[in-house]
């Protein structure tokens, strides 16, 4: 073993090796100082996210915040750790320039072949910019529907009602339908039996929604008293009155449904009906029926 080391040092110089070291030495530091400084970044990221959210005055403020600070740390991911392995590189002897030259002639071949890769990116950017889409927006994109969870330069994540995750790339979104930006409006359509009073069973509709507004726990998602349009349409076998309330963003779903079940109650407590499909049945002629049979029917 000795002898073998021995002709090893022989054929390795002690000045080479402790330039090895050295330049071994500087490469893990460069590494490891790049990742202590995309820690720094992302935490100074977070902090100033928090502090600009606390600010905000309104929770669309907050989602776009929050949806910049997760692009922000991607960023800050990719620029980081990009700039740190050049560096790196270019302590153990690689020239940073001819690496930069390939990649740039790599990336304008890659660019050809994956344009829909930079149209995603491309896109992505127009939405962060205009805040068409933040994190939490219940939103529907692609063909697809559902409450955003990650907005990403080249991506939409979003889970529907049925806890399906939905990946839908920038680049295939030419339209977004936003339901919680700004405000909300939750609109409810009643069905009344043709026999009913109209008038009446409006009363009682606005009564309920006054007290839906005024109520403690749902008063505070209705941000304007309901309005009352009137009779909607004339349908096969009910009167249809619509009504709608203003809400909060994300709160419309919550106040049709609770407006629904009181509508209920009320129109049973004063007895107005609300219709539902149903089908009567009469006998053909000749058919017996309780020892008696019906009349047969001749045309002349």
């Amino acid at each position: 073993m000795n002898e073998q080391l021995e002709t090893l040092f022989k054929y390795i110089e002690p000045a080479k090796l402790l330039d090895l070291g050295l330049q071994a030495t500087k490469f893990i530091l460069v590494i490891i100082v790049a990742l202590i400084v995309l820690r720094l970044v992302k935490a100074a990221i977070d902090r100033v996210g928090k502090r600009m959210q606390s600010r905000s005055s309104t929770l669309d403020d907050q989602k776009r915040v929050e949806t910049l600070t997760r692009v922000l740390k991607y960023v800050s991911n990719v620029v980081i750790l990009l700039l740190g392995s050049l560096i790196a590189l270019g302590t153990i002897g690689i020239s940073i320039a001819p690496v930069l030259a390939a990649a740039g002639v790599v990336g304008l071949a890659v660019g050809f072949g994956a344009q829909s890769l930079v149209k995603d990116y491309f896109t992505g950017v127009v939405l962060l910019i205009e805040n068409q889409i933040r994190a939490g927006d219940f939103i529907e994109v692609g063909g697809k529907s559902g409450t955003v969870e990650n907005v990403t330069l080249r991506y939409v994540r979003m889970r529907d009602a049925h806890g399906n995750v939905h990946f839908v790339p920038n680049g295939q979104i030419d339209s977004v339908t936003n339901s919680t930006m700004d405000f909300a409006y939750a609109v409810v359509d009643v069905g009344i039996a043709y026999k009913e009073d109209v008038e009446g069973a409006i009363q009682v509709m606005q009564k309920v929604g006054t007290e839906l507004a005024e109520d403690k726990e749902w008063g505070v998602k209705i941000t304007e008293p309901m309005a009352t349009f009137g009779v909607q349409e004339l349908a096969d076998s009910a009167v249809i009155v619509r009504v709608r309330f203003k809400t909060t963003p994300g709160d419309q779903w919550g106040v049709r449904r609770e407006y629904n079940k009181r509508i209920k109650a009320a129109f049973d407590n004063v007895g107005i009906e609300i219709p539902f499909p149903h089908v009567t049945m009469y006998p053909g002629a000749g058919v017996e029926i309780g020892g008696s049979t019906t009349p047969q029917i001749s045309s002349n």
